[in-house]
């Protein structure tokens, strides 16, 4: 049923050093889908701070969420603590069986596998925590946007936007979808093609994954100890 003849609730993760396009692009998005109202939550509705200063406000918290059609978590660097708050974690499990889309963008599904949510699914995430995927039982792909039965997941920051209006074609229909596109003139023409690995190159890509290697190598820590808790082999 589409969302012009049934209201949707859709709840989007805010959490501290967060990325904030991680949630604004999909926000964006869902927001105009005809039916949906989209939901921003946290522990409290104390005003969240991202990872590059700018504050946005919950609109509902955890412990009063309404129910749910969508669950989406995004990434950045606050990621890494959610993956052993244990509320949070508690959270997802909860809302996560009633929900007709369990969804994420970027490191957002290191979350989603640390609640125990993306095993034995196919999932994608940033390139740089790509191969972590597999430690908390998903199968990592390489695609923008990866749908595997009801779990969507996005791949790094920008790849939100494609991943909401992926998410809008299967609510609302594709006119609907290409609507909200042309509304958002969503037509990427980049000046650079630096957005990947394979097309920035080599020297780039070396400079970037020496920038975040200590993030990395927390974060890789965290998903070993995520994936240790819930009982998965090392690997």
């Amino acid at each position: 049923m589409s969302a012009q003849n049934q209201p949707l609730s859709f709840g989007l993760l805010l959490f501290p050093d967060m990325t904030q396009l991680d949630l604004t692009g999909p926000f964006e998005v869902f927001a105009r889908i005809p039916g949906v109202t989209a939901h921003l939550l946290w522990k409290t509705l104390e005003p969240v701070r991202t990872d590059r200063g700018l504050a946005i406000v919950p609109t509902a918290t955890l412990d009063h969420c309404p129910p749910l059609d969508l669950i989406c978590v995004p990434g950045g660097p606050g990621q890494v603590a959610l993956m052993e708050d244990g509320e949070v974690l508690d959270f997802l499990r909860r809302v996560a069986p009633g929900c007709r889309y369990v969804t994420s963008v970027c490191t957002g599904s290191l979350v989603l596998g640390a609640a125990g949510l993306l095993r034995g699914y196919r999932a994608t995430t940033h390139w740089a925590s790509h191969d972590q995927l597999a430690l908390l039982g998903a199968e990592p792909v390489n695609r923008r946007v990866v749908f595997d039965r009801n779990r969507i997941t996005g791949a790094g920051v920008t790849s939100g936007i494609d991943f909401a209006l992926a998410v809008a074609a299967d609510v609302a229909g594709e006119d609907t979808a290409r609507l909200i596109q042309l509304q958002l003139e969503y037509e990427p023409a980049p000046p650079f093609s630096a957005g990947s690995p394979a097309s920035a190159g080599a020297a780039l890509t070396a400079m970037i994954t020496e920038r975040i290697a200590p993030l990395q190598a927390r974060r890789r820590e965290i998903t070993r100890r995520a994936a240790a808790a819930l009982g998965l082999p090392d690997r």
